[in-house]
Parts: structure tokens; C-alpha cells; sequence
């Protein structure tokens, strides 16, 4: 799968095209070789990345602290970090 990589510590990488300003927040599918998220936040002051990775974290069931935004923090095309998740309870999600 393009969109998550599970990494040797035992953390998962995503690949995301993030929708802000949507109706609500939601996964969407696939966009290309990412995972893609609608956000109901506005990409305002880190607003929508904050919003991001708290959803991120209630979806896979991990604490906020366990996301992680590595790249893409002004850019629809963002790699997050989920540290402890399950790459096939993740997989699901596309």
C-alpha cells in the first residue's frame, strides 16, 4: 500500500491529501497514493493540522501524543507518524 508504511520500530507512516473546510471530518479514500481526509477545520493557524492529528489519534485508537506530523505542515500533502498502531487495523481505512 502507497499510503501507509509500516516502519521497523513498529510505528506507521501515512500519506495524506487533506480536503480543509469540509463539511465534516472524515476519511475519504484513496487520492492517487494517499489516504484521503476530509477535515471540517479551517487551514488556519495550524487549526486544521491540529484537528488532523487529534482525529488521527481517536480513529486508531492511540493517544494525541502518539501522532506525529512529520511533513507538510502548509501543504495539503502531509506524512504522519503513528507511533504503536496496527498497520492492518489501519489498512482498513482505504
Amino acid at each position: 500500500m502507497g499510503w501507509l508504511t509500516p516502519q521497523a520500530d513498529g510505528s506507521v507512516i501515512l500519506t495524506l491529501h487533506i480536503q480543509p473546510g469540509a463539511k465534516k471530518t472524515e476519511l475519504a479514500g484513496l487520492h492517487g497514493e494517499a489516504l484521503k481526509i476530509r477535515l471540517a477545520a479551517p487551514p488556519v493557524d495550524g487549526k486544521a493540522n491540529a484537528a488532523l492529528l487529534a482525529f488521527l489519534a481517536k480513529q486508531a485508537g492511540l493517544p494525541k501524543a502518539a501522532v506525529e506530523l512529520l511533513s507538510g505542515d502548509t501543504s495539503r500533502s502531509k506524512r504522519v507518524r503513528l507511533s504503536g498502531a496496527d498497520a492492518q487495523k489501519l489498512a482498513a481505512w482505504a
